[in-house]
């Protein structure tokens, strides 16, 4: 757990949402992680029940890049706090900084994305755009998806004439359906006795040039 709590800790996560994620009592975690001169984030926890809903259209669309990846890591079998740490180098390696999501706002989207951690359900769920097939955030038991705009396809309708778009998507956004190769060994693992399949998190595919 410690490894994990490191993990976080390199990713600008509050000591907070370590303690969330390991199980690590938070003084112990002050004490063994921000000694000397590094201090924790400060700071009040992001609530993204709210925040999602008035996002804009970048942040609607990292937001659901990260949550869909760490679900597709779960669905592989990738225990609930390694597959948010990957989906969330995965989501640092193909996006420029400064990155609009945080570790902590990527952490309470899965929480109420799965019902994990600090949230008792789901408030948000993957919806599957009908028009382009990319997954997108939703609110959970919302509006029929057919009626609901999609980021991507307004990502893709408004790209040539948006500069922010431009400037943020120099290149086409990444697919994230890459990640399931990379990960694709872990299909022969053998399940522990909680029915989880220990996974030893590896660097996810870097961003291309």
């Amino acid at each position: 757990m410690l490894a994990l709590a490191r993990d976080c800790a390199s990713l600008g996560a509050r000591i907070r949402t370590i303690h969330h994620l390991t199980g690590l009592r938070p003084q112990e975690l002050l004490h063994l992680l921000f000694s000397g001169q590094v201090l924790p984030p400060r700071g009040r926890a992001p609530d993204s029940r709210e925040w999602y809903h008035g996002a804009n259209l970048l942040h609607r669309i990292e937001a659901s890049v990260i949550v869909a990846n760490f679900r597709r890591l779960r669905q592989l079998g990738c225990p609930a706090a390694e597959a948010l740490v990957e989906a969330y180098r995965y989501y640092q390696s193909m996006h420029r900084q400064p990155l609009r999501i945080s570790f902590d706002r990527a952490f309470d989207l899965a929480a109420h994305t799965e019902g994990l951690w600090i949230a008792k359900a789901a408030s948000f769920q993957l919806a599957s755009c009908p028009r382009c097939g990319s997954e997108f955030l939703d609110t959970l038991g919302g509006m029929d998806t057919a009626s609901r705009s999609c980021p991507f396809c307004q990502l893709l309708d408004r790209y040539d004439r948006d500069p922010r778009l431009i400037t943020s998507y120099v290149v086409p956004p990444p697919i994230s359906a890459d990640i399931i190769v990379h990960l694709a060994p872990i299909r022969g693992a053998s399940p522990s006795p909680d029915g989880e399949i220990p996974v030893t998190p590896a660097p996810l595919p870097p961003a291309k040039p």
